[in-house]
């Protein structure tokens, strides 16, 4: 695991430096943890998500290492996933938005017939409400706001996330705990009331 770590920071300081091969090199190494990532992010998607996570995954990484992102100066292997988790983000919410559109349905939703006719059905999060009060969060609490996106977008563990803010363990801790409550508490007041 620790050779596969430190592989990938040198390809990515090979991307860097304009190694033309080394691209194809980053993607073997990378894949699965990509693919996890997408899993879960895709798992906590509404009921009716056409994405896949193969889908995601590919889209991702021609986002991170395409002709635009080529040029992105890596600092190692939690910025590339960081960054990864960020672009996850941004996709997923594009789709959203995209099939909010009333030209593609709207407000109709597709349903799958199992899960329609579940006795219970878990609690779905809603990506767009989430971004939206992300950006408020951003706007009042910038380093607050980035551990959220680590966390939850990129998949890094708290250790991890600390590490890729510079700052210690006790500050992401206390960070994690005040963003949770304040998006919760944003979400809450943006949702619209029981009929």
């Amino acid at each position: 695991m620790m050779k596969a770590m430190s592989d990938v920071t040198q390809i990515l300081s090979r991307i860097e430096s304009g190694d033309p091969t080394a691209a194809d090199q980053l993607l073997p190494l990378v894949y699965n943890e990509l693919r996890k990532l997408a899993a879960v992010r895709l798992a906590q998607e509404k009921p009716g998500q056409t994405l896949q996570a193969t889908a995601l995954v590919h889209e991702t990484y021609m986002r991170l290492l395409g002709p635009a992102g080529a040029k992105q100066p890596w600092d190692g292997r939690g910025h590339f996933f960081a960054a990864a988790g960020e672009a996850m983000r941004r996709i997923l919410v594009e789709q959203a938005r995209y099939k909010g559109r009333l030209k593609h349905g709207g407000e109709w939703q597709r349903v799958d017939l199992d899960s329609a006719c579940a006795v219970s059905e878990p609690p779905s999060l809603d990506l767009l409400a989430l971004d939206e009060a992300l950006s408020k969060l951003a706007a009042v609490e910038p380093a607050k706001s980035e551990l959220v996106k680590l966390r939850f977008f990129a998949g890094l563990t708290m250790p991890e996330a600390a590490a890729a803010l510079g700052i210690s363990l006790a500050t992401a801790e206390r960070h994690w705990t005040f963003a949770r409550s304040w998006l919760y508490a944003e979400m809450a007041d943006n949702r619209p009331d029981p009929p």
